[in-house]
């Protein structure tokens, strides 16, 4: 057990979910990271001075309920949890294939409701006043054709933070998101490894350059402490100024 705060990272090894781990440890919390990726998420576990890192497959239900199980044996409550685990699959919208469909639904949205769930009946019963945080995206607003499931799936995510934090705002505990823009991840470099596709980018981005995985998880951290004590329901937009834009910049 830890007397430390303890946050969960889904999607920890690599990206966006090793920064938002990084800045929780840097707040003073007691981290676990969970990752499809075993090796990944051990080494990053082991590079951050993680409390815990766990291989976890977030389409599957019963591996998520057991991840908590085995925190709240092994170390206590989750206090912060940080649903960012995700994946995209693109494809052409005519041919796209309804089982690439349903495993980007899976793991993007019925995963955050399943560990939202989860997390916060032990909140609840335990009279934790916690803070819950999930990744939608800028997607959440704007379309691409060529990622429709994960659209639809960052969409979901945007609504249900809404609809948990109504649910669980009598028990104190604060549920928001954040919607990323374009992000020097692994998920962007095709993008960046391209000239064009960068330029097309940063078009539509009026600070001009891409954010980086710790600017998500600098405000991942912020809406998991107490100086976001009076924001929940509410989806944070990180993009570079990207959503207030109506054309594009030359």
């Amino acid at each position: 057990m830890t007397d430390k705060p303890i946050a969960l990272v889904t999607g920890g090894a690599q990206g966006i979910g090793y920064a938002c781990a990084e800045a929780l440890i840097e707040d003073g919390m007691a981290v676990v990271l969970a990752d499809v990726n075993a090796e990944g998420v051990t080494d990053a576990g082991e590079s951050l001075g993680a409390l815990d890192a766990l291989t976890c497959d977030v389409s599957d239900p019963a591996q998520i309920l057991a991840m908590f199980d085995k925190i709240e044996a092994q170390h206590g409550a989750v206090t912060a949890l940080v649903n960012n685990a995700g994946v995209a699959m693109p494809g052409d919208f005519l041919s796209y294939e309804l089982e690439d469909f349903e495993t980007v639904i899976n793991v993007n949205l019925r995963s955050v409701f399943i560990a939202t769930q989860r997390a916060a009946k032990t909140m609840v019963e335990r009279g934790i006043e916690g803070a819950i945080v999930n990744m939608s995206s800028i997607n959440a607003q704007v379309a691409i054709p060529a990622i429709p499931a994960y659209c639809a799936s960052k969409g979901g995510v945007m609504q249900l933070t809404k609809v948990a934090a109504l649910a669980l705002a009598q028990n104190n505990i604060r549920v928001n998101a954040v919607g990323p823009g374009s992000i020097d991840t692994a998920m962007m470099a095709g993008v960046n490894a391209n000239p064009e596709a960068f330029k097309v980018a940063m078009s539509r981005t009026p600070l001009g350059r891409s954010g980086t995985a710790r600017e998500i998880g600098d405000v991942v951290a912020f809406l998991c402490s107490k100086k976001a004590s009076y924001i929940t329901g509410e989806t944070i937009y990180v993009d570079g100024g990207r959503l207030g834009l109506n054309y594009v910049m030359s």
